[in-house]
């Protein structure tokens, strides 16, 4: 589950707020239980445990199934992460390009692999003959298990501009056939054919739905990504404002005409959990890949 700082992320945060309620997450983290169950852990009434599940449940934390009279709880939710909003820079330009994910200018993937568009399926899955179907650059979602895709964008950088810092924003997960909330892949991130670094993503997620997947994209495949914010600066590379690797903006040629964007699974990679990339009306972020060059 991915939250933002805004009123819609309220009740997750007034749901986590109570020790009462930490504690209910801690025992469905073992094992589904009824409500006497967890009432008897924590040493309360089955009253007020329904008044703190159903909060949790409204906040898309925890599920309810029935098993013949009893109503048992379960733990929808594997992670949380929250995206602060972006810094501002006023002092710097900005050249800003947002690439649409289905206009990768190459690749090599291998099964499970696919693209869907805003109305359904583009091609077919698991083909990956399709990643050259014409259609592809209405793609809104792509993914694939091992390989990668590769984007272009132009360098509007002229000669009497000084680049500063350059930031890439992408949403992106793992990759399983259909879902799986804990399935961690190493993903590796090049700019200009300079491997600047890799990040593991903590799984593919269904748990919830996606706040802009088409409602075609079935419950039980990937909803959402978690939103990644690369900045490579004159003194190494920044991911989602922490440091991440030494690479800094004089180990990448910045004198091409284009920027080339490469989202990789290695073949040494220790978790090879696939990649999914999420662009414009699907996952939580409506955005393209975004590439913006900081410059004075």
């Amino acid at each position: 589950m991915q939250l933002d700082i805004s009123d819609n992320s309220l009740p997750v945060y007034k749901a986590l707020a109570n020790p009462m309620r930490l504690k209910i997450i801690q025992i469905l983290s073992h094992e589904k239980l009824n409500v006497r169950d967890i009432a008897a852990h924590l040493g309360i009434s089955t009253t007020i445990t329904l008044k703190h599940l159903q909060i949790l449940a409204d906040a898309g934390i925890i599920a309810f199934e029935k098993d013949g009279h009893n109503k048992i709880s379960m733990l929808k939710v594997d992670n949380i992460s929250v995206r602060f909003p972006e810094r501002i820079y006023p002092s710097f330009d900005i050249h800003e390009t947002n690439i649409p994910v289905g206009h990768y200018t190459d690749f090599s993937v291998e099964p499970s692999c696919g693209l869907a568009g805003p109305d359904d399926y583009i091609g077919k899955v698991d083909n990956p003959a399709y990643f050259m179907d014409p259609q592809r650059i209405d793609a809104g979602m792509i993914w694939f298990s091992n390989g990668f895709v590769e984007y272009q964008s132009p360098n509007f950088l002229s000669k009497n501009e000084h680049l500063e810092m350059l930031d890439l924003a992408i949403e992106l997960g793992s990759e399983f056939p259909f879902s799986n909330n804990v399935w961690p892949s190493d993903i590796t991130f090049y700019i200009n054919d300079v491997e600047i670094g890799t990040w593991t993503s903590p799984g593919d997620f269904s748990d919830t739905r996606g706040k802009y997947t088409p409602d075609w994209v079935p419950d039980n495949v990937n909803q959402y990504g978690i939103q990644k914010i690369l900045r490579i600066t004159d003194h190494g590379t920044y991911l989602d404002g922490q440091p991440f690797t030494p690479i800094s903006l004089s180990d990448i040629d910045i004198s091409r005409q284009t920027f080339k964007i490469r989202f990789a699974i290695k073949a040494d990679a220790e978790n090879q959990g696939g990649c999914t990339l999420f662009g414009k009306g699907f996952g939580n972020y409506d955005q393209d890949i975004n590439l913006k060059l900081f410059y004075s």
